[in-house]
């Protein structure tokens, strides 16, 4: 049993690693909720830097002396026990509090407790289901991987009622949590350096979903076949969504405009709520939106209020983000690193007018891009010209069985024209050798490509 974060409420909370997407948005959080918070981190981020402007310290580079008078320390999985300020921790008797912990405790009591799961498009369901419930009235608590300028930043404080969050598979974090309500978007193949197969990652799945109370909902993707049947068998309510005719929410006349995004009728079980219209392209984003229409449905939302708010979604950060035009060319961002999410994103990107479509893809982690090496090599049939950076091994130590020179030959026989550039000025100085105006890049990874679109918003001619 994890120590309980409000004992040390008043008191100094450490967290290590602090500059991460979720920790950073938690590390705000708590010093709302007035606790005493400071943290460290390996590098300097714009992430350490806002925290910093909200008064919060951020020590760069792990040192023993950081939690040193401490009352707690908070630290995520990527921080092992060997990291100096945990061992120190232990031989000082702090109490130590996982991020997946705090989380879970964060949510305890809430009436309307959401949790977003699935393999792909939980950042944007969050972010959508936020804005809705926020411009439909409530004042929910959010906790999003990552950032929606309409909030914020990651996260923001409201009343005991709702809560709305992230809910992460990997290493299992999400079964720390205490949802009353469990969004299931899909069930596919990734973090298989953590679980054994798709039916391993389906069964953790239904481990998350046995955690609802018998009044709880589950909410899922109704043509995804494990999520629905991870919904079916949850013990609780539940209500799947999509195109298929056994789907309890389905959108019909479903059109897309020129961008490629979704205007449809909402009808539950044969009874209309509302007509919607989305300023996000793709079907991908249009399921979220369903997603989010369910729980807002259950949670009794004036479905007025929840389309204009969906009209008004523009898209968290990292989530196809245009950063600048540069040379003339588009240039966007995607989270994105998996084959699914990545292809989505092509997709999109294929949808905006345009000359050349330029991918530059990071690999982020040794055992995805191993693990995923076929599906990787079927990815970017379509794109004219895909960059591939060395790959970015995060938490991972390079195994030396894997690089991305090993791509190349299997890509470049599907008819890609791709190059190696192993670093971001290797990237920038190969597009802008080559793009011409008109043409529009992409970058896809979780790692720290977001600094290449950057570098080429500071040396560009244009900034949006």
């Amino acid at each position: 049993m994890a120590d309980n974060i409000f004992d040390h409420q008043g008191k100094r909370v450490h967290f290590i690693g602090i500059g991460g997407s979720s920790m950073s948005g938690l590390a705000g959080l708590l010093s709302e909720l007035g606790f005493e918070v400071t943290g460290s981190d390996n590098t300097r981020s714009h992430k350490t830097e806002h925290l910093e402007e909200k008064g919060i310290p951020v020590h760069i580079g792990h040192d023993a002396a950081n939690v040193r008078g401490a009352s707690a320390i908070v630290y995520s999985a990527a921080i092992g026990p060997e990291n100096a300020e945990r061992r120190e921790a232990a031989r000082l008797g702090i109490p130590q509090i996982e991020r997946c912990d705090l989380i879970g405790q964060l949510m305890e009591g809430y009436e309307f407790a959401v949790g977003v799961s699935g393999t792909h498009g939980k950042t944007t369901t969050t972010a959508m289901l936020a804005q809705a419930f926020l411009q439909a009235g409530a004042d929910p608590t959010v906790h999003i991987g990552g950032e929606l300028d309409f909030i914020g930043g990651s996260t923001r404080k409201g009343d005991h009622r709702d809560f709305i969050c992230e809910a992460c598979e990997f290493h299992g974090s999400f079964l720390h949590f205490k949802p009353t309500v469990a969004i299931i978007t899909n069930i596919d193949e990734d973090h298989l350096d953590y679980f054994k197969d798709i039916d391993d990652i389906e069964a953790t799945f239904a481990r998350y979903a046995a955690l609802l109370p018998k009044h709880g909902w589950c909410i899922a993707w109704g043509d995804d076949f494990r999520a629905r049947r991870v919904a079916e068998n949850a013990g609780c309510n539940f209500m799947t969504y999509g195109l298929g005719e056994d789907c309890m929410l389905r959108p019909e006349n479903l059109t897309y405009d020129e961008r490629g995004c979704a205007s449809f009728t909402a009808v539950l079980n044969g009874e209309a709520l509302g007509d919607f219209r989305l300023n996000v392209a793709s079907e991908a984003n249009m399921l979220d939106a369903l997603a989010v229409i369910c729980a807002s449905h259950i949670r009794g939302l004036e479905m007025a209020k929840v389309s204009e708010a969906l009209a008004g979604y523009v898209g968290a950060h990292r989530r196809f983000e245009l950063t600048s035009v540069t040379d003339g060319v588009k240039c966007y961002t995607d989270y994105g690193h998996n084959p699914a999410e990545i292809k989505n994103a092509l997709k999109i990107a294929s949808m905006q007018p345009h000359g050349r479509l330029w991918s530059v893809w990071q690999p982020h982690t040794y055992s995805r891009t191993k693990t995923l090496f076929d599906a990787f090599v079927t990815t970017f049939d379509g794109v004219d010209e895909l960059l591939i950076t060395d790959i970015m091994g995060a938490r991972e130590v390079d195994p030396g069985d894997i690089n991305s020179q090993m791509l190349l030959e299997p890509i470049r026989a599907r008819g890609v024209h791709v190059t190696h550039t192993p670093t971001f000025d290797d990237a920038e100085a190969y597009l802008r050798a080559h793009w011409q105006p008109g043409d529009l890049m992409i970058s896809h990874g979780c790692g720290n490509i977001d600094l290449l679109n950057e570098q080429i918003a500071l040396h560009g001619d244009t900034v949006r």
